[in-house]
C-alpha cells in the first residue's frame, strides 16, 4: 500500500497551517497557508513570523502571547477573532492589506515530552467581514451573516476576559510560597506544577512527565503509594513532617528533606478520580532546628549536671581543706568565678569551642601584663577542654600568687604551648621563684590539677624545680583540641 510522506499530507492541507520554532522562525508552511498570506515558502522558511508580519498593536501582542502561552504550559490556544495586517506584493499594489482571521496554535513534542514547535492552524474570515460592512449588500440577502460574526466577536471577546482571568488565578498558585501541583491519570501525569514546587525538584522540567518518570528516586518512598491509594479510593491523605529523599542535580546522593503535603482527589464530571491536587510545604529547616535544640538541650543538661557536681566537688574540698571559714569562702568564690568565666566564653561561641589563649588571659586578667610572656598558635578547645583548663589555669595562677613567681616582686610566669605527635603539650614556668615553700602543696589544688588533666583530659603533668625556676608540663591528647589552619598571605 503507498505510503503518504509527512510532508505531502502537510502540504495537501485545505486550510493554511505553518509551523515555528520556540524563537518564532518559520519551520514549514503549506500550500493554503502560501495562498492566505500572499506569500511563498521560500520568503517565509528560516525568518521570523514578527518580520514578516510585524505588528506593534494590540493584535500583534495577542498573538505572540497566544504563542508563548502554547509554549510555557504544552497546552493549545485558541484566537477566535483578530484583525491582523499583513503586507500586499508588490505586484498585488503593494502597502497592507487588513484580514481577519481565527487561529488554532497547537503544541508539537519531542521524543521527551517537551514542546519543540508551535503549529498554527489559521481560517481567514476576511470575506465575511467585508460582506457584513458591504452595505450594497443587505444582511438579509446572506441569513445569518451578521448574527455569525456578532457571535464570533463576542466569543473571542469571552474568550479573552476567560483566559485573563485564568492566568491571574495561574498566577497566584505559580507564586505561592507553598508546593502546588496537578497530577493527571493513574501514572500521576504533572499537567503543573509551580514555581515553589519546581525549585524542590532542582530546576527539573516535570510538566507532561509521569511523577515515576519525572522524580525517579520517588520510587519506594512512602508519596508513590499514597497517591495510588488516592487516586483508587478517592481518600484525601494529610501528612505531617514526612520524611522524602530527593535527588538535587549537581550534588550527588539524595537530600533528606521533612514536607507537611495534603492529597486531594480531583474528579471528573462522573464523579471519577481524574487526577490529584497537590499541595506542600518544605519543612526541613523548621524539623532540622527543632532536632537541633532538642540535642542543645540534652546536651545542656548533661553539662548542668557536670557542672552542678563540678560545684559540689569545690565547695566540699574547699570548705573542708582548712579551718579559716572566711579563707575557705574566698577561695571557693574564685574557683566559681573562674568556672563561670568559662562559661561565658563558651556562651559567647554558642557552646561550640573556646581559645586556648583567650582562657589563659581570662584568668590572668588580674595581674599586669608585664608579668606573663604567653606564646603558642591560636587553638580551638572543645567545651570540655575549655571548662578543664579554666580551673588549670586559676589553680596555677593562685598557688603562682600564693607561693610562687607572683608572689615576688620581679617574679615572672611564661607560657607556651604547641602540638606535637598528635598531642597538646603546654608548659607553665615561674621564675624568679622563693626558695623555700615554693612547690605546689599538697592538698586539694593539687587534685583539681590531677583530676583536670589525667580525668578530663587524660593526659599526664610533670612538675620540675630548678634554683628559683618552676616548671610546670601538661601533656593530654588533641582530640579535644582544634588546631585552625594557618593562612599564607605570601
Amino acid at each position: 500500500m503507498h505510503r503518504f510522506s509527512f510532508e505531502q499530507l502537510f502540504s495537501a492541507l485545505p486550510s493554511p497551517h505553518m509551523v515555528l520554532d520556540r524563537d518564532l522562525n518559520f519551520v514549514a508552511v503549506n500550500e493554503a497557508y502560501e495562498a492566505a498570506t500572499m506569500s511563498t515558502r521560500d520568503t517565509l522558511v528560516g525568518r521570523n513570523v514578527f518580520d514578516v508580519f510585524p505588528n506593534e498593536g494590540e493584535a500583534g501582542q495577542r498573538l505572540r502571547q497566544s504563542i508563548h502561552e502554547v509554549l510555557r504550559t504544552g497546552r493549545p490556544d485558541t484566537i477566535a477573532y483578530i484583525e491582523y495586517d499583513i503586507p500586499r506584493p508588490a505586484e498585488a499594489g503593494g502597502g497592507l492589506e487588513r484580514r481577519y482571521w481565527t487561529a488554532v496554535h497547537s503544541p508539537l513534542r519531542d521524543a521527551g515530552g517537551d514542546v519543540i514547535y508551535v503549529l498554527q492552524n489559521t481560517v481567514d474570515i476576511t470575506e465575511l467581514v467585508r460582506l457584513r460592512a458591504a452595505a450594497s449588500l443587505p444582511f438579509e440577502v446572506i441569513p445569518g451573516e451578521r448574527e455569525l460574526l456578532e457571535r464570533v466577536r463576542e466569543a473571542e471577546a469571552a474568550y479573552q476576559i476567560a483566559n485573563d482571568q485564568t492566568r491571574e488565578f495561574a498566577r497566584f498558585f505559580q507564586q505561592s510560597p507553598g508546593m502546588v501541583a496537578l497530577l493527571h491519570g493513574p501514572d500521576h501525569v504533572f499537567t503543573f506544577a509551580n514555581d515553589s514546587y519546581v525549585r524542590f525538584a532542582g530546576g527539573r522540567s516535570l510538566v507532561g512527565l509521569p511523577l515515576r518518570d519525572a522524580l525517579p528516586e520517588l520510587r519506594g518512598q512512602e508519596i508513590l503509594d499514597l497517591l495510588d491509594d488516592v487516586f483508587r479510593n478517592g481518600r484525601v491523605q494529610i501528612m505531617r513532617e514526612r520524611r522524602v529523599q530527593i535527588s538535587v542535580p549537581g550534588k550527588p546522593g539524595l537530600s533528606e528533606r521533612f514536607v507537611d503535603y495534603s492529597l486531594h482527589p480531583i474528579r471528573d464530571r462522573n464523579g471519577a478520580v481524574a487526577g490529584i491536587f497537590v499541595q506542600g510545604t518544605d519543612r526541613t529547616d523548621s524539623v532540622q532546628a527543632l532536632e537541633r535544640q532538642r540535642l542543645l538541650l540534652d546536651e545542656l543538661n548533661h553539662r548542668v549536671k557536670n557542672t552542678l557536681s563540678t560545684v559540689q566537688s569545690l565547695a566540699r574540698r574547699s570548705f573542708r581543706a582548712t579551718a579559716d571559714r572566711e579563707e575557705a569562702h574566698r577561695v571557693f568564690e574564685a574557683r566559681i568565678l573562674a568556672l563561670s568565666n568559662a562559661h561565658n566564653l563558651l556562651a559567647d561561641e554558642h557552646w561550640r569551642a573556646a581559645d586556648l589563649e583567650a582562657v589563659l588571659r581570662q584568668e590572668l586578667a588580674v595581674f599586669a601584663d608585664d608579668r606573663f610572656d604567653v606564646s603558642g598558635r591560636n587553638m580551638r578547645l572543645n567545651p570540655k577542654a575549655t571548662i578543664a583548663f579554666a580551673m588549670i589555669f586559676h589553680e596555677l595562677s593562685s598557688n603562682a600568687m600564693k607561693y610562687g613567681a607572683l608572689s615576688m616582686p620581679n617574679g615572672r610566669v611564661a607560657v607556651g604551648w604547641r602540638s606535637a605527635e598528635g598531642q597538646l603539650a603546654l608548659t607553665w614556668s615561674e621564675n624568679g621563684v622563693a626558695g623555700e615553700g615554693t612547690s605546689m602543696t599538697p592538698g586539694f589544688g593539687m587534685r583539681m590539677l590531677e583530676r583536670m588533666v589525667t580525668g578530663e583530659l587524660e593526659g599526664g603533668m610533670d612538675l620540675d624545680r630548678r634554683g628559683d625556676q618552676l616548671t610546670w608540663t601538661f601533656r593530654m591528647p588533641l582530640s579535644d583540641v582544634e588546631e585552625p589552619l594557618q593562612v599564607s598571605h605570601d
